[in-house]
C-alpha cells in the first residue's frame, strides 16, 4: 500500500482515508478529491475546465470515473474521497464517455490547429490525441460567434471558445475583476464581457491571467512580431531590444530547459542573431525606477506624510486595476514609470544624444512577461520628446516563437553580454521579477539614503515568499515603517480595502498584477498541453528562486551601488526626482469609470 502525506502548503485534512484506484490500495489524505488524489499517485484523470482551488465545477465532464456503488459515472474533479472508496478510471465505459465529450466539443469547435497559435500546446488538442480521437462523426452548428481585438494587448477569438469558465474563474476569484461571465443560454452560451464588448471597453486590466487559464486559443496576446520582423529588416533602423529580468528565468522553459533556468547570455545571443542591433537589461531601469522611488518614499515619510501610503506604479496591470477601481487611491502611486518605460525614455534621450542617433530611427522593442505592458505601451502618457518610449512589446511567448522561426538551437547557444551602457545591473534589479522583490529593492537603498549606512544583510526575507499578502516592519535609521506586500489584484483589493477600513494601515505598499509576480505574467510561458502542472503555483517558486540565487551571486545587490547608475544620472538626469527625472522618468495617471461602458475621455480625470 502505497502512503501519500500532504507536503504542500495546501490545507488539507491530515487524518488519511484508505481507498482502491484500479485495484491498488492507497492512504490518501481526507478532503482530496478523486482527481487529486489519483494525481497524487501518478494516476493521471484527464481533465479540461479543471483549475485546482479556482474552477473546480465538474462541467466538461472529461474526468468521469466509475465509483462502486454508483450507477452512473462521476466528475472526479467534485468528487470527495471516503474511506473504502473504490475507483475505476480506465474502463471502456469511462474511456467511451470522455471520448465523446471530446468529440462533442470538437465537433462545434473551428479546427484551425495548424494555424493556430497554441498548435502543440493546446490542451483540447493533446486531449484528443490521447483518447484517440480520429474523426468527428457529427458536425455542429460551428457558428461564427466573432473575433474582437480592439486593443494593444489581448484578443479573443470566441470560436474556439470550449465553455470551460476558466477565464472567468481567475478573473473574479483571483484578480477580482469580473470582467466575464456566461451570456445567453444552452448551445449559444459564450464567457464573455458583458455585451461581448471588447476588452477595451470594460474594466479588463489586460494582466493576461485569463490567457494563461485558457486550455485553448480562445484568449491570446495580440501579436507584434510582423511588425518587429518588418523594421528588423528595415536598413535605416537602429532596432534595440530591452529584455525584462524574469525573462532570462522563463524563457528556457520554451526550448525545455528545467524551470528557473538562468539563459541570460543565450537570451543576449538569440536576440542578437534574430538582427537586434543592440540588446539592453531592462534590469538596469529597474535599479533606476529604485533610485527614484526610493526618493520618494523618503521625501513623503519625512516631508509630505499625508501623501502616504505609497503604492508601488511599475505593474501595469496594478495601474489600470487601481484606475478603475480604486481612483481614491491614485494620488499614492508612486510616479515613476515602469523599467522598461524608462529604458525606452532614456534610450531615446540620453542614448541617443551620446550616441549621436537620430531618435526618430530608433525602434525600441521590449521583451516583456506580461501582456499588460502591450496595454501600457499603448499609453499617451509614455512618451519623451514627442517619440513614443517603446515602440513594440513581445511577451515571452512570441520571442521564443520568433526564435523558432529562424531555427537557433536555443539551449546551445553560446553566451554574449548585454550592450553599453545599459548591461550592468544589481541584485536587487534581478529580483524585480518575483513578488516582493521591488520593496525589497527599495528597502535595501532606502536604508543606505535615510542611514547613509549600508544594510548589514541585504536579504529581506519578510518580502520573500508566496503568500498573496504580506505585512512586515522596516527599520530606517530611527524610524520605522510598516510594509505590505499582494500579488494577484484580489489580494491588492484585500488590503485597500483594509486600509480604508481602518483594520490595517501601511506606508508603504508593493502590488503586482499577477499572482507570483512577473515570474507568472500573463506573457510567460504557458505550462500544460500533456500535462497539469500549469494549475499548480509550484512552477513560480522555481522561477523567483532562480531570480534570488543570481542576486545572491552578484558582486553589486543594491539599485545605488550600479556604476551605470551613476552614470546617468552625471550625464543626464543629475539627481533622483530632479527637474529631468521627473520629464522623462515620471508619469500621470487617470481615474477611469468603474462602469465598464463609461471609460471614455468624459468620464477620465488626470491624477498626477
Amino acid at each position: 500500500m502505497e502512503n501519500i502525506r500532504e507536503n504542500t502548503e495546501e490545507k488539507v485534512c491530515e487524518e488519511l482515508v484508505s481507498i482502491n484506484i484500479d485495484d491498488r490500495d492507497y492512504q490518501v489524505p481526507k478532503g482530496l478529491t478523486i482527481l487529486e488524489a489519483a494525481r497524487r499517485v501518478n494516476i493521471d484523470i484527464p481533465s479540461l475546465c479543471y483549475l485546482k482551488d479556482i474552477n473546480e465545477i465538474g462541467a466538461c465532464r472529461v474526468c468521469m470515473v466509475e465509483v462502486e456503488g454508483m450507477r452512473n459515472l462521476q466528475a472526479s474533479c467534485v468528487y470527495p474521497v471516503r474511506e473504502g472508496l473504490k475507483i475505476r478510471t480506465n474502463t471502456k465505459r469511462v474511456l467511451n464517455s470522455r471520448k465523446t465529450a471530446v468529440t462533442l466539443l470538437l465537433s462545434n469547435h473551428h479546427r484551425e490547429c495548424l494555424t493556430c497559435v497554441r498548435n502543440l500546446n493546446c490542451e483540447l488538442q493533446n486531449l484528443a490525441d490521447n483518447l484517440g480521437i480520429r474523426n468527428i462523426p457529427y458536425t455542429g452548428e460551428m457558428k461564427d460567434y466573432g473575433f474582437h481585438d480592439n486593443n494593444p494587448a489581448i484578443q479573443r477569438d470566441y470560436n474556439k471558445c470550449i465553455n470551460c469558465r476558466r477565464c472567468m474563474a481567475i478573473c473574479s476569484k483571483i484578480q477580482e475583476c469580473n470582467v466575464y461571465s456566461g451570456i445567453n443560454r444552452g448551445l449559444d452560451t459564450v464567457i464573455a464581457p458583458a455585451f461581448q464588448k471588447d476588452m477595451n471597453d470594460v474594466t479588463c486590466i489586460m494582466c493576461g491571467q485569463c490567457i494563461l487559464a485558457c486550455p485553448t486559443a480562445s484568449l491570446s496576446e495580440k501579436e507584434d512580431i510582423d511588425n518587429v520582423w518588418k523594421v528588423l529588416s528595415d536598413p535605416d533602423k537602429v532596432v534595440v531590444a530591452q529584455t525584462a529580468p524574469s525573462i532570462q528565468v522563463t524563457i528556457g522553459e520554451i526550448f525545455d530547459m528545467p524551470k528557473g533556468s538562468f539563459v541570460s547570455g543565450k537570451l543576449v545571443s538569440a536576440l542578437k542573431r534574430i538582427g537586434f542591433d543592440k540588446v539592453f537589461a531592462t534590469d538596469v531601469t529597474a535599479d533606476l525606477t529604485i533610485m527614484e522611488e526610493g526618493s520618494e518614499l523618503i521625501e513623503r515619510l519625512f516631508h509630505t506624510p499625508e501623501k502616504l501610503p505609497l503604492l508601488s506604479s511599475c505593474c501595469p496591470g496594478w495601474v489600470k486595476f487601481a484606475e478603475h477601481f480604486y481612483p481614491e487611491f491614485l494620488p499614492n502611486l508612486s510616479t515613476t514609470k515602469s523599467p522598461h518605460e524608462m529604458c525606452g525614455a532614456l534610450t531615446k534621450t540620453w542614448y541617443a544624444k551620446k550616441y549621436n542617433i537620430d531618435p526618430s530611427k530608433i525602434i525600441n522593442v521590449a521583451i516583456m512577461p506580461c501582456t499588460a505592458k502591450k496595454y501600457e505601451a499603448a499609453r499617451p502618457e509614455m512618451t519623451s520628446d514627442g517619440y513614443r518610449n517603446v515602440d513594440y512589446v513581445l511577451t515571452t511567448r512570441e520571442l521564443g516563437r520568433m526564435i523558432r522561426q529562424v531555427g537557433l538551437d536555443f539551449k546551445n547557444l553560446p553566451d554574449e553580454n548585454y550592450d553599453e551602457p545599459f548591461d550592468q545591473f544589481s541584485g536587487a534589479g534581478m529580483i524585480f521579477g518575483a513578488t516582493g522583490g521591488v520593496l525589497e529593492a527599495a528597502v535595501r537603498t532606502a536604508h543606505k539614503l535615510v542611514t547613509d549606512e549600508e544594510m548589514a544583510v541585504p536579504d529581506y526575507e519578510q518580502a520573500r515568499g508566496q503568500s498573496g499578502l504580506k505585512y512586515g516592519e522596516v527599520s530606517l535609521g530611527d524610524k520605522t515603517i510598516t510594509i505590505a506586500i499582494a500579488h494577484g489584484t484580489g489580494n491588492a483589493k484585500k488590503a485597500l480595502d483594509m486600509f480604508k477600513s481602518g483594520e490595517k494601515k501601511f506606508d508603504y505598499m508593493e502590488v503586482m498584477a499577477c499572482p507570483g509576480g512577473c515570474v507568472g505574467g500573463g506573457g510567460q510561458p504557458i505550462l500544460g498541453g500533456r500535462d497539469h502542472k500549469h494549475i499548480s503555483l509550484d512552477y513560480r517558486h522555481n522561477r523567483a528562486d532562480a531570480l534570488y540565487n543570481i542576486d545572491k551571486g552578484k558582486s553589486i545587490r543594491r539599485s545605488h551601488e550600479n556604476p551605470r547608475i551613476h552614470q546617468i544620472y552625471e550625464e543626464f538626469l543629475g539627481k533622483p526626482l530632479s527637474d529631468v527625472s521627473h520629464k522623462y522618468l515620471h508619469t500621470t495617471f487617470l481615474a477611469r469609470g468603474k462602469h465598464p461602458y463609461l471609460n471614455n475621455k468624459d468620464n477620465i480625470k488626470e491624477v498626477d
